[in-house]
C-alpha cells in the first residue's frame, strides 16, 4: 500500500516562490523515481520534473527550467518541488507521482503511484 499527499499550494503573485510537499507513505522503500505532473485549468495533465529516487539526476521540462528544483527526503519518504519566479503560466494543479521503474519518465504512464494534487494559482 502506498499512498502520496501533496501540500504547499496557495495563491501567490508572479514572481513569488513556493515549495510544494509530498509525503509518502506505505512502501516507499520500492520507489525507483519519483516525479511531479501539473495540469492547467482546461488543458491535460503535463510532465514538470523528474528524480532518481535513490541517486541525483533529475529531469526538467524545458519551461521550468532554471526556475523549479526537484528534491527528495528518501529519510523522510517527502518529495519537493521548490518553485522560484513563478509565472502565471504556472498555475495548475500540481500533482507528485512515484514509480518502482528506476527510470525518469515523461509520461503520466510511468508512474503507478499518485497523489491528489494541490492548487497552485499565480496572479499578478
Amino acid at each position: 500500500q502506498v499512498q502520496l499527499v501533496e501540500s504547499g499550494g496557495r495563491v501567490v503573485e508572479a514572481g513569488d516562490s513556493l515549495r510544494l510537499s509530498c509525503a509518502a507513505s506505505g512502501r516507499t522503500f520500492s520507489f525507483g523515481s519519483a516525479a511531479w505532473f501539473r495540469q492547467p485549468p482546461g488543458k491535460e495533465r503535463e510532465f514538470v520534473a523528474a528524480v532518481i529516487w535513490s541517486g541525483s539526476r533529475t529531469l526538467y521540462t524545458d519551461s521550468v527550467k532554471g526556475r523549479f528544483t526537484i528534491s527528495r527526503d528518501n529519510a523522510k519518504n517527502t518529495l519537493y518541488l521548490q518553485m522560484n519566479n513563478l509565472k502565471l503560466e504556472d498555475t495548475a494543479v500540481y500533482y507528485c507521482a512515484a514509480s518502482t521503474l528506476r527510470v525518469m519518465n515523461t509520461s503520466p504512464s510511468g508512474y503507478n503511484y499518485w497523489g491528489q494534487g494541490t492548487q497552485v494559482t499565480v496572479s499578478s
